[in-house]
Parts: C-alpha cells; structure tokens; sequence
C-alpha cells in the first residue's frame, strides 16, 4: 500500500500543495480554517510529514539532547530513575531525547559540535564534577542549556535541584533529636556542588548544637562508603551515628558495620540521601533523603522549553523519610 503524498493531502483539504505544506510544517501564516482543513485531511489519510523538511522550515528539530558528562553517574539507580522521568516529561512535550554520553576529549568535542550544529533544540545536562569542560562550552552556544543539578561557580547556566543544603540539614537535625552525641558523616568530591552542598547542611547543625564534625571522603559509591565507615570508626570509636551524601555509600557503611560487629540502630544510627528503591530493602531499611526526581525532572523541561528559562534557578525541598535504620 502506498504511502498518501502531500499532493494527496492538499487535494482533500482543496488547497495547493505550497498551502499544505505549511500548515504540516508548522508555518504560522495560513488562514485558521484552511489550517484546520489540511490537518483534518492529514488525520484522515494518515499522512506522516517528512520530519527533514519541517525542520528546515520551522528550524526546529522537536529534539532535546540529554547530556551525561560522567559515564560512572549510568551505575547509579538515580541516573536511571532521572532518565525515565525526564523522558516522560518530553514525551508529553512532544519531544524526543538524544542521550549523549561523554566519556573522552573526543566525545566532549563531538557533542559540543553536534548541539552547535543546530542537531537539538536545547539540551538537559548531567553533570557534576568542577573539571567537566561540557558546562563552560555548553553555556556558550546559542541553544537553551538546562542543567539537572547546581553548576559550578565559574559557569552561569540555569538549573534545577534538589535543597541538598537543607535535606543535608534534616538529616543531621533527624539524628540529634534521636538523642545520638557523636555525629560523623560520610561526604562527597568537594568538586561536585552536591557533595559540597551536603557536607555544608551537616556541618551547619552541627556547629549550631555545638558539636565538633567528623567527616571521611567518599565517592558517592558503595566502596567508598564502606571504606570511609572503617575510618570513620578508626578516628572516632564512640561515634553513635553517621550520615552519608548518598545512599549508595550508606549501604557500604551498612556493609561495613555490620561488619565489624556493630548494630544498626542501637550501636550507631545511619542515614542516607536520594531515597533510591534500594533504600528500602537494606536490612534495616535506610533512613534517607528524598531526592523529588519527577519534581525536578517536570521543571527541567518546563524551564528549557518555556519563556522563563533564563529565571532564578529552581530548587525544591528534600523531605526526609524515616526508616529502622535511625
């Protein structure tokens, strides 16, 4: 069965081919009712546009490149959680998503070619590290940058995130009023704003309540988080609780503990940050930090694709669910 041509559709609508044309790319400059003429002849014949020539006429692609700077952030199940509720958020835009990873010099070069080229019409951007040269290029091309997350300082990009100075906050506030004394955290890379964000909430109650930090580094892994507990324990063995800036690493410190023979709660109380699915089936289930991903993910595309991405950024609350582990 052939396919019906735009000659067919400018037939059944009784407009020329120029006129049918327009109005199935978009052009503003055809009459209401010859425009809902052509649309309902598109509906009835099934017409599918030639997506190539829309796109030069309304210099639109009706694509949005999904930037991923860090291949390590893909083992992470928020990366996941994120990738699905951006999408969606898309989909009901009627957009679609190119998912770009960069992994070298080569690839940060190649993608910043491909969305100066005119390949995408904005892009959302997963970053989190200070060094990543993708936010400086990205914020100088001419296509709409959102990024997932608080940038570093040095690049001006619009952006949307989660309170992690102020879940951090509920965390530690969380476990002082549980009645625990020695307090220690488990922090991320100082280069990622998250981390930093994160380990400035602890640190903020915890000064307030006059008690003095003890902080050991992770990477936002289960290893190191298991690695920075035996230190933890090492520099402070009277400690009686700790909060990590990630789930992931809460379960290594869980791994550790248990471990080395201490009980959680009663020996030493654990919290996390992100609320992951995992979070729930830790034995005891992890107390942590909501991360309000689909929140986060609906303003992201509503910042990119609306007239205010240029606002302040957007920042929503992290809410703290209480589980048996604190």
């Amino acid at each position: 069965m052939r396919r019906p041509t735009l000659e067919a559709v400018a037939a059944r609508a009784g407009v020329s081919r120029a006129t049918a044309s327009r109005v199935v790319n978009g052009s503003d400059t055809v009459h209401a009712q010859i425009r809902d003429a052509v649309l309902r002849a598109v509906d009835e014949l099934g017409y599918v546009p030639n997506s190539a020539a829309r796109s030069l006429v309304t210099r639109r692609t009706d694509s949005i490149g999904l930037v991923v700077s860090e291949p390590p952030a893909a083992e992470d199940p928020l990366f996941s959680v994120l990738v699905r509720a951006v999408g969606r958020e898309l989909e009901r835009a009627g957009k679609q998503v190119v998912l770009m990873l960069a992994s070298s010099s080569a690839a940060y070069a190649r993608i910043e070619r491909y969305v100066a080229g005119g390949h995408v019409d904005g892009v959302i951007l997963l970053s989190t590290h200070g060094a990543d040269p993708l936010p400086a290029a990205l914020a100088r091309s001419h296509v709409p940058v959102v990024s997932y997350g608080r940038p570093v300082a040095t690049v001006s990009l619009p952006y949307c995130d989660c309170d992690n100075v102020g879940g951090a906050r509920a965390a530690a506030r969380h476990l002082l009023e549980r009645g625990r004394w020695r307090i220690a955290a488990i922090a991320g890379p100082p280069d990622m704003p998250a981390g930093r964000d994160r380990l400035a909430g602890y640190r903020d109650v915890l000064s307030a309540a006059d008690r003095r930090s003890l902080v050991a580094m992770g990477d936002f892994t289960r290893e190191s988080g298991a690695a920075a507990m035996r230190q933890l324990l090492l520099d402070g063995p009277d400690l009686d609780a700790v909060f990590a800036a990630t789930d992931l690493m809460a379960i290594g410190a869980l791994h550790t503990l248990r471990r080395m023979g201490r009980r959680v709660p009663d020996d030493v109380a654990v919290v996390g940050f992100d609320d992951i699915e995992e979070a729930r089936y830790t034995d005891p289930a992890l107390t942590s930090v909501r991360t309000p991903v689909a929140a986060v993910a609906e303003a992201i595309v509503q910042r990119l694709l609306g007239p205010d991405r240029f606002a302040e950024p957007t920042v929503l609350p992290a809410d703290l669910i209480v589980r048996e582990s604190s």
